[in-house]
């Protein structure tokens, strides 16, 4: 087999080698079945098996209560920024959305086609390095939206934003759902494209309070509905079967590892080490303001656009692949998802150190 490299990538993003073992086992025959995972029918018992475990497994890690839904969707979060305010932003209210990266820019131009918006804050002045610490809210927004880490940034919510009381919480999560506990009952609806924590692009997780569901509009595309897939238990029609087969196997590698707290305290310490490498020398610096920074994407340059190529190049050549930054930021990003082992974090300060010694 080809020698597995450290991969950096911001999404899809690194997969748990031993979820991906039994994938490959899976794929000619699901257990004694004889069928592939990717060839039963979402209607027959063996797959059906699989679509409520996963289920059972999400409800259980995140401590979602029966008053929610869990959904598997497909269109990744982008359909999202268009569904949530179709289902939940009524004639004559206003939605709130926090703005600190480029997916909330884009989920407030798709909101904007459905109904008012007000952008509450953002921190676009400083080219999305901050998270906000003031915003101005609607009187009684119909929800407030916010992106709980911006992958192309390098920052992250500590915790959730205070909001009015009474107005439904939604956070685009895709790039750092089940990396920490959630308190779910703070949420109205949380949704997240599987590629970088979940599984394999193609199916996105929502979670959705069921008021929140009866109250939606009827009028919407049937497709368009979160009512069709809860009332169908995201059966209406084939479900992406091997994604959420790969999520359940992903959900029980957490479970293995204690939970969301356990993975909490090793996203923590992957990050809380290169972070101090990148504070404690003079060729590299992160990027995002301390109190802001993420744990799933260091974001991070020289200050020098050639020396960055050339580190790029040479942590390539070490093994180390998909660290170039966005174009938004420039220099390097290191993506340091749930599944990302901290090995690798010490190949990259390794070579960091390197460079740095050959630079000098």
């Amino acid at each position: 087999m080809t020698q597995r490299i450290y991969n950096f990538s911001a999404g899809p993003a690194v997969l748990p080698v031993e979820v991906l073992e039994e994938a490959r086992e899976n794929l000619l025959s699901l257990g004694n079945t004889g069928i592939g995972i990717m060839e039963h029918s979402h209607r027959g018992k063996a797959y059906l098996a699989v679509h409520e475990e996963t289920e059972s497994l999400c409800r259980e890690l995140a401590g979602i209560p029966s008053d929610f839904h869990v959904l598997f969707l497909q269109g990744g979060a982008s359909l999202q920024f268009s569904m949530v305010p179709m289902n939940l932003l009524a004639p004559g209210t206003t939605a709130d959305y926090l703005v600190t990266g480029a997916w909330s820019q884009k989920a407030v131009i798709e909101a904007r086609r459905c109904g008012n918006v007000r952008v509450a804050c953002s921190s676009e002045d400083r080219n999305f390095c901050y998270i906000p610490r003031q915003c101005t809210f609607s009187p009684k927004p119909a929800y407030v939206h916010f992106t709980s880490n911006n992958t192309i940034f390098g920052t992250e919510f500590a915790g959730e934003p205070d909001i009015p009381a009474g107005a439904p919480l939604v956070c685009d999560a895709s790039s750092d759902i089940f990396s920490r506990p959630l308190e779910i009952y703070k949420y109205g609806l949380i949704y997240a494209g599987a590629q970088k924590n979940l599984g394999p692009s193609g199916v996105t997780l929502v979670v959705i309070r069921k008021d929140l569901v009866d109250g939606a509009p009827r009028d919407l595309g049937t497709m368009l509905q979160y009512r069709t897939y809860a009332e169908d238990h995201s059966l209406y029609n084939t479900p992406p079967t091997f994604g959420i087969y790969i999520m359940g196997l992903v959900f029980k590698w957490i479970k293995k590892r204690g939970g969301l707290a356990g993975i909490a305290r090793s996203n923590r310490d992957k990050a809380g080490k290169l972070y101090a490498y990148l504070d404690s020398f003079r060729w590299f610096r992160a990027t995002a303001d301390r109190d802001s920074r993420s744990m799933m994407n260091v974001t991070f340059v020289t200050g020098d656009a050639a020396l960055d190529d050339k580190f790029i190049a040479a942590a390539k050549k070490a093994g180390l692949d998909g660290l170039k930054g966005h174009r938004s930021v420039g220099g390097m990003r290191a993506s340091l998802y749930n599944a990302f082992p901290p090995e690798g974090v010490d190949a990259l300060i390794n070579v960091m150190r390197d460079f740095e010694s050959r630079e000098s």
